[in-house]
C-alpha cells in the first residue's frame, strides 16, 4: 500500500486521515460529527460520508482502513463491548465496515491506538523500547500494551484495561459493577471528589493543581500527593507483570508534572527490583492525534 488510511471513531466526532506511507506526509485530514444519538446505522453512514470526503480530496481509494474505536471488539463473539458510544455495543462493527467498504478493516480501542501511536511515532519512537504501556488518565482511566511495535489484545480483547483493576475493595462504586477501581481513585473526576471531601469546596482539577503549585492550599497539595501515591501503587502491578521499558501518559491528568518526578520515585517502594526503577515515564507527543495515527499504524504492516 502506497497510502495509509486511518479513522478515529469518537463519541462526538469521527476523524479520518490519509498519509503517504513512504514520507508520512498528510495528504488529507477531515472530521465529521458522529451524531451517535441517531443510532448505529447513522454512525456507519457518517463513516462512509467521511471516507467519501477523503476520496474526493485525495483522488485515492483505500485498500485497507484502520479504526480507533471507543470500545473493544470481543475476539470470540466478534461484537463490540465496553463502548461509551453505547449504540455500537453488541454490533459487529468490523464485519459491517468490511461489507460497507469491501476492503480489509483493522480495529483497536482508543487506548490501544494511543499506546501504539506513541510507541511507534510519538514519545517512545526512538527509544528502542520493546514493551510500552500507554496510560490514559482523564475522565476515565485506560491503558494499552504494545510489544515490539504490535498491540497486545489478549484472549478477551481486554489487555491493558488497567483502569478497572480494583484498588480499594471498599471504595466507590464503578459503572463497571465493581467497587474501588483505579478509575474511581485517580481519574480526573475522582481527584476532584477527593479534594472536595477534604476541603468542602468543589474545584476543577486544573485549579486544584494551580493551587498546589502556588502552595496556597494544603488540600490541593494533599490531593496531588494522593494521586502520585495511589498511581505508583496501582502501576506497580503493571511493572511487576509486564516490566515495560516505557510508560507513556495521556489525558488531562497527565499534565500534572509530579507524575513524572514523584511517580517513579514512589514506585520504588512497590516493585520487585531492589528499590530501583529504570522504566521511563514519558509525556505524550501526539496529543489528540494519537487515536488517528494509531489507527494508521494498525494497517501499516
Amino acid at each position: 500500500m502506497k497510502h495509509l488510511w486511518g479513522v478515529d471513531l469518537g463519541g462526538t466526532k469521527i476523524e479520518g486521515i490519509v498519509i503517504d506511507r513512504e514520507t508520512d506526509e498528510i495528504l488529507a485530514r477531515e472530521r465529521v460529527p458522529t451524531e451517535a444519538d441517531q443510532g448505529y446505522e447513522h454512525i456507519l453512514s457518517q463513516i462512509s460520508h467521511l471516507i467519501d470526503i477523503l476520496k474526493k480530496k485525495t483522488g485515492l481509494s483505500p485498500s485497507a482502513i484502520g479504526f480507533s474505536t471507543p470500545g473493544t471488539l470481543d475476539p470470540g463473539l466478534q461484537t463490540m463491548k465496553n463502548c461509551n458510544t453505547t449504540a455500537i455495543n453488541g454490533k459487529n462493527l468490523k464485519k459491517d465496515l468490511e461489507a460497507l467498504f469491501r476492503i480489509r478493516i483493522e480495529l483497536a480501542n482508543d487506548a490501544n491506538c494511543f499506546a501504539l501511536a506513541e510507541a511507534t511515532e510519538g514519545a517512545a519512537k526512538d527509544m528502542d523500547a520493546n514493551v510500552v504501556f500507554g496510560v490514559i488518565l482523564g475522565t476515565g482511566v485506560g491503558g494499552g500494551v504494545v510489544v515490539n511495535g504490535k498491540v497486545l489484545n489478549g484472549k478477551h480483547g481486554i489487555a491493558g484495561e488497567w483502569g478497572h483493576n480494583t484498588f480499594d475493595p471498599e471504595g466507590e462504586s464503578c459503572y463497571c459493577g465493581k467497587r474501588g477501581c483505579n478509575e474511581t481513585v485517580f481519574a480526573g473526576p475522582a481527584l476532584e471528589k477527593y479534594y472536595s471531601r477534604l476541603s468542602g469546596n468543589k474545584l476543577p482539577l486544573k485549579e486544584i493543581y494551580r493551587r498546589h503549585l502556588d502552595q496556597s492550599d494544603p488540600y490541593a497539595t494533599q490531593t496531588v500527593h494522593f494521586l502520585t501515591d495511589s498511581f505508583a501503587k496501582a502501576v506497580s502491578y503493571i511493572v511487576n507483570v509486564l516490566d515495560p521499558d516505557v510508560i507513556v501518559f495521556g489525558g488531562g491528568v497527565s499534565h500534572i508534572e509530579e507524575l513524572y518526578t514523584d511517580g517513579p520515585e514512589k514506585l520504588k517502594a512497590h516493585i520487585f527490583n531492589n528499590k530501583k526503577v529504570e522504566t521511563r515515564f514519558l509525556k505524550p507527543k501526539l496529543g489528540d492525534s494519537a487515536g488517528v495515527f494509531g489507527a494508521i499504524e494498525l494497517v501499516r504492516n
